[in-house]
């Protein structure tokens, strides 16, 4: 046996010569029947990706283009181009053998291997699940011009479509461990831009249509998708003007995040810090299109990012408006690097929206105290937050009397079918095939992180007290208590309203509504009694909020006709006013109980609501044999306010619309409604002269000729004729409206405020 060198010494004899291994060239196999290699006697030989293989060996995930049926996905979706392949990351394999397509032994644990046949197995297809979504909002072909140019219209439907999509792939990826993106808001926002749903893809220098100073956002990509700001990572965007014969960058919006630890801001002013931070500054892209900015003086858009209360790790992004450079230096960072500075200026004349976040702030650390305040606790402490009283339009104290209660009592027991609840010690968990909680609600608990629903339904099914999983179980958010600061104000003509001092994401729970549950009857009574300012009628009609038409989305139902009377007793539920275009909508929710029947209505988010914003939600339509009780003027104030006095009576045109006691002596007059003129008040005008004035004219002739008695073949037959004939047109006209309105029952809505 040959003896080795001691330690420490070196056998230069032995010391082979070695080519360095980046200098060796991979060949493939041959092809079958094949003995030669293109290049001689190759160094050493691999297999292409792609095969043939050895045996024993198969094509593994992504190289065979079929994953691996052992290895759990429910995404085929390839990732476009839109977004930075750096934003995405493969979900990491369980092991060495599932990363190399081995499907692993067969000894394994009984119970991991029906955890991983259950997430194996998904029966939702993403690709199905969008657009079905796209569909359902009418958006699979959206229009060009919305896509260039948008409006509030467009850059709404789009946002809330982004969020509901990324919250039915949060849901998934909570239920299959994983196994989507873990960033469900670059996919969300990656599938819609490359299937062409966004608004405002054209740069533009200034304001931006359809965006509004002080709308948040709680995802980069939100911004992406309305044309707000394009970078997802980079918070610097800039487009190419073209000057005389060249082009030089222009900066168009600014995201200042805090990423910069030496970014210094005041209310209407902001220094901001170029990009580069390992390393001096260099005068490129984004930098020097804010140097041309400042000399060319063009307006830039300011997105300001701040904590989020409520998601620590998380950001609100507000609009703050547009700004302008008014100089820039260089100096030495905090690192020793040169970093470039750029002032900028606020524009006068913009409503506030980073001041007022500041002001907010102030007002919870005591520093300012808030004005108007008549209780800084209307609850006394009944709720997990206080509810602040506010009244700074006039001298009025406060609403009416009433005792504050966060429940929901029921006069007497409703019979139902019994529901036992779960069995779950520990929490309901997602995709638990044993807890029958989550197969009540089709396999998915309804709330992602955070109390936030997925999406609308006609009912959802709560953990309760047969339910074994603890109070801070996922599936019992409405049973929680408040999660957002709220207020009760006094409006400018709509009595006392509700609002929230922080920002409220879509989807979020607002609170339930409560109160006494009462039958039809009680609930006439007190329609009759003009009391009904603080009822939750579930009887009303109503349509699925905030689509476009098209939409296959259905109302919520109940299982049995709940009316909440809150006139005695309630929470800041009864405080929530009407409007046409709410940015609340209501759910049924049901929690597990074997003895009675326990049905609850929660409010939650439709779109991102900015703080101190009112709350609103849809009061519904009233059924036609109801119609007579509902005699209140919509005082909403939205664009899109559908206030008619009557279900069956068409909004009155022009001022008419606008007066409550023009409206009810328009429909007293004419025919109880049924006389339709036209669409606006100078068509009313137009058509009353046009059929009024030439029977006005003969019968002025007819009664001249008769008193002067200058012919007599004329007399009081002709005129009374004349007249009958006259009131017959009228009332064939008025059958035709009467036909013509039934045609459009189904979009006549009544709207009122209590």
């Amino acid at each position: 046996m040959e003896e080795s060198p001691g330690e420490g010494s070196i056998d230069k004899s032995r010391v082979l010569n070695v080519t360095p291994l980046r200098t060796l060239t991979p060949v493939f196999s041959s092809p079958p029947n094949s003995n030669s290699f293109p290049q001689g006697s190759p160094p050493f030989v691999c297999v292409p990706p792609a095969g043939p293989f050895p045996p024993g060996f198969s094509p593994f995930f992504p190289f065979s283009g079929i994953q691996n049926q052992s290895v759990p996905s429910g995404d085929h979706t390839p990732i476009s181009s839109a977004v930075p392949i750096n934003s995405f990351r493969s979900p990491e394999p369980r092991s060495a053998k599932e990363a190399n397509g081995n499907a692993g032994s067969s000894r394994r644990p009984y119970k991991a291997r029906v955890k991983k046949e259950k997430i194996a197995s998904p029966d939702v297809d993403l690709d199905v699940m969008v657009e079905n979504i796209l569909q359902s909002y009418n958006l699979v072909e959206f229009e060009e011009a919305r896509r260039y140019d948008g409006d509030k219209d467009s850059v709404g439907h789009v946002l809330l479509v982004f969020n509901l999509l990324r919250r039915q792939i949060a849901q998934l990826e909570d239920s299959k461990e994983a196994t989507l993106s873990r960033r469900p808001d670059l996919k969300a926002g990656n599938v819609l831009m490359t299937k062409g749903v966004r608004t405002n893809v054209k740069k533009r220098v200034g304001a931006v249509p359809g965006v509004e100073i002080g709308d948040i956002f709680f995802f980069r990509m939100e911004l992406c998708t309305i044309g707000l700001h394009a970078p997802i990572m980079a918070g610097i965007d800039y487009m190419s003007v073209k000057i005389s014969l060249d082009e030089e960058p222009i900066a168009v919006s600014i995201v200042s995040s805090g990423g910069y630890k030496d970014d210094v801001e005041d209310d209407d002013g902001l220094i901001y810090s170029g990009q580069g931070k390992e390393m001096d500054q260099k005068l490129e892209r984004g930098n020097l299109a804010l140097e041309k900015s400042l000399h060319r003086g063009n307006d830039i858009r300011v997105i300001r990012g701040i904590k989020d209360v409520g998601n620590p790790t998380g950001k609100v992004y507000v609009y703050d408006g547009l700004y302008r450079i008014q100089e820039s230096w260089v100096e030495k960072g905090k690192s020793g690097s040169n970093v470039f500075r750029y002032k900028l200026g606020r524009l006068p004349g913009q409503p506030d929206a980073y001041k007022l976040w500041k002001k907010i702030q102030q007002w919870r650390d005591g520093s300012i105290p808030r004005t108007g305040i008549i209780l800084p606790d209307l609850t006394s402490g009944a709720e997990t937050l206080p509810v602040s009283l506010v009244n700074d339009v006039d001298h009025e104290k406060g609403p009416a009397y009433f005792n504050y209660s966060p429940t929901l009592k029921y006069s007497k027991p409703v019979p139902r079918e019994p529901f036992v609840g779960c069995a779950c010690n520990g929490a309901c968990l997602p995709g638990n095939e044993n807890c029958d909680c989550v197969q009540k609600n089709g396999g998915y608990l309804p709330h992602i992180v955070n109390g936030v629903i997925v999406s609308q339904k006609s009912v959802i099914y709560e953990c309760g007290p047969p339910c074994r999983c603890p109070p801070t179980c996922r599936n019992r958010v409405s049973q929680g208590g408040l999660r957002v600061r709220l207020e009760v104000f006094k409006t400018k003509d709509r009595g006392w309203g509700l609002r929230s001092w922080d920002p409220i994401r879509a989807g979020a729970f607002i609170c339930v509504y409560a109160g006494e549950a009462v039958d039809d009857s009680k609930a006439q009574e007190l329609a009759t009694e003009n009391e009904d300012n603080h009822i939750f009628d579930g009887t009303r009609i109503y349509q699925s909020v905030e689509v476009l038409p098209g939409d296959l989305n259905t109302a919520p139902n109940l299982q049995f006709p709940l009316i909440i009377n809150a006139r005695n007793a309630g929470n800041v539920a009864r405080f929530i006013n009407h409007s046409c275009t709410p940015n609340l909508f209501w759910q049924p929710v049901l929690r597990g109980n074997s003895k009675e029947f326990d049905l609850h209505i929660a409010f939650y988010a439709i779109r991102h609501v900015p703080p101190m914003t009112e709350l609103t939600y849809s009061y519904g339509m009233v059924p036609p044999e109801k119609a007579d009780h509902g005699k209140k003027k919509c005082l909403c104030g939205s664009p899109k306010c559908r206030a008619i006095l009557q279900s069956m009576a068409r909004k009155a045109p022009g001022c008419l619309s606008k007066c409550l006691y023009c409206q009810q002596l328009f429909v007293k007059f004419l025919c109880g409604g049924r006389a339709v003129f036209g669409p606006d008040a100078s068509s009313l005008f137009l058509s009353t002269f046009l059929v009024g004035a030439p029977a006005i004219a003969f019968c002025i002739k007819m009664l001249l000729l008769i008193i002067r008695n200058d012919d007599p073949q004329y007399d009081y037959r002709v005129l009374v004729g004349g007249m009958v004939l006259t009131i017959m047109v009228c009332k064939l006209r008025f059958l035709v409206n009467d036909r013509l309105r039934a045609a459009n029952n189904v979009s006549d809505h009544i709207k009122y405020h209590a």
